[in-house]
């Protein structure tokens, strides 16, 4: 598990922040939507890539518990913050070029704590050839909306084009938001 840097300890166990511990996939039946079992690195993930990772506690969340749950902000994740998203078209001039700059920034800003899978779980030699790259902030998040929507690819080398996991099933409205709600964090 990742080590916060708050106190060096993986996930800010000893600042009480959380624990590390084994991912659980759900066991749930895949929808009839997807009539495959099996085959696609998306069925249970992120087993496909680590197998241990953070439990936060509180209002503590993050890959290594070192950041605020939303809607909470402070040291210890405790004071209460409400945003509100002001309506596009209601925007001056100002904050639009402010929005636009940050965008530009995004795309010349390698992430600090995020790679991204450049070869599927297959290609990596079921993981013991990592296939793992940098990238922007902004490219991150393009890169997470495909992935959550890009084709399955099946056992036999062929493509299976009718799923798209982001729009096409029960998780669309709360994918987006959290999708949204991270985007607006970075």
């Amino acid at each position: 598990c990742p080590v916060w840097s708050g106190d060096n300890s993986s996930c800010g166990e000893v600042s009480g922040r959380g624990v590390c511990q084994d991912v659980v996939p759900s066991n749930s039946p895949v929808g009839a939507q997807f009539p495959f079992s099996g085959i696609d690195d998306r069925e249970n993930w992120p087993i496909v890539f680590y197998n241990r990772t953070c439990q936060c506690h509180g209002n503590f969340m993050g890959y290594n518990c070192g950041e605020c749950r939303f809607g909470y902000t402070g040291p210890n994740c405790t004071v209460r913050r409400n945003m509100i998203r002001k309506e596009i078209f209601r925007m001056t001039t100002a904050e639009k070029d402010k929005l636009i700059a940050y965008l530009n920034l995004a795309k010349r800003t390698t992430s600090p704590d995020y790679v991204i899978a450049t070869g599927t779980y297959e290609q990596m030699n079921n993981g013991s050839n990592p296939m793992f790259a940098d990238i922007n902030v902004y490219d991150l998040f393009v890169w997470l909306h495909y992935y959550a929507s890009r084709d399955a690819f099946l056992e036999d080398g062929s493509v299976w084009a009718n799923i798209d996991f982001a729009h096409e099933a029960p998780g669309f409205l709360p994918w987006h938001r959290f999708f949204l709600l991270l985007w607006e964090r970075e």
